[in-house]
This record gives structure tokens, C-alpha cells and sequence, in this order.
């Protein structure tokens, strides 16, 4: 289960920090094919937003092909975008996460290690840009 985590300065607007966050838990494996995600009421209680714009986000959600709304029922993952090099097992993450640790034994805060690794993704993939985010999206 995915819990929404908003930032209200992020500059980025709430539906799109929903969409972000969801995409994310697909990525780390958190939400697989067949979950259910929270209601608009159920994000509307824990976030403070209004249930139209969980609403909105679901439908963008719906157009990418990652989730479908069931009348009824709710709204259900069709998809996951784990990769087996992303995946909780895989080696790279294993790596990522040596070198989190050793980093944060250095004395580095969790911000200089997303401003380090954002300046090397940068540098590895010219062009690209970073993505928005609303800091770190909490995932349960």
C-alpha cells in the first residue's frame, strides 16, 4: 500500500506528487499488478486534498496504462515498472545501497546524497534533466 506523502511548496501540483508517488512504488516493487490503491476518500482523510484531485490523478494513471478503475470496486495496478535491474533482489540496488551506507557513514545527509547522485545522473545521461519531485515520496 502506497501513503501519499503531499508537500504543499513543492511547486509541483498535487496531482502530479500523487502520480510521481505511485510511479515510484511501481518502480521499487512497493505496488505490483493487482494492488489496490487508496480511495479519493481514503487520500482525501490521511492528505487534506480534495478527493477530485485523487481523482485526477487516478485518471492520468489510467491514460499511462498503469491502472484501471473498476466500477464498484476501486482502482487496481495493470502494471508494474520493475525491471529485474531495479527490483528489491537485484544486484545494482544491493550496490546503490552499499554505497548509501558508506556515504552516511562519511557524515552526508540524505539531501547531499540526492544532490551527489542527481549531478552524476546528469552527468551520465546528458539531456535527460532530473524530474520534478516533492522531495522524498514516502512509501508504506
Amino acid at each position: 500500500m502506497v501513503v501519499f506523502r503531499i508537500e504543499r511548496r513543492a511547486g509541483l501540483p498535487t496531482y502530479l506528487q500523487i502520480v510521481a508517488q505511485v510511479e515510484q512504488a511501481l518502480r521499487m516493487g512497493a505496488l505490483v499488478e493487482g494492488d489496490k490503491l487508496p480511495t479519493a476518500a481514503q487520500v482525501a482523510a490521511s492528505t487534506k486534498v480534495n478527493p477530485n484531485t485523487t481523482l485526477k490523478a487516478y485518471r492520468e494513471l489510467e491514460r499511462a496504462g498503469l491502472v484501471e478503475v473498476r466500477q464498484g470496486a476501486g482502482t487496481f495496478i495493470t502494471r508494474t515498472l520493475v525491471t529485474p535491474q531495479t527490483g528489491p533482489e537485484s544486484p545494482l540496488r544491493a550496490r546503490l545501497a552499499e554505497w548509501a551506507r558508506e556515504a552516511r557513514e562519511q557524515g552526508l545527509a540524505a539531501e547531499d546524497l540526492v544532490t551527489l547522485f542527481e549531478a552524476v545522473l546528469t552527468d551520465t545521461f546528458p539531456g535527460a534533466g532530473t524530474r520534478p519531485r516533492d522531495k522524498e515520496p514516502k512509501l508504506a
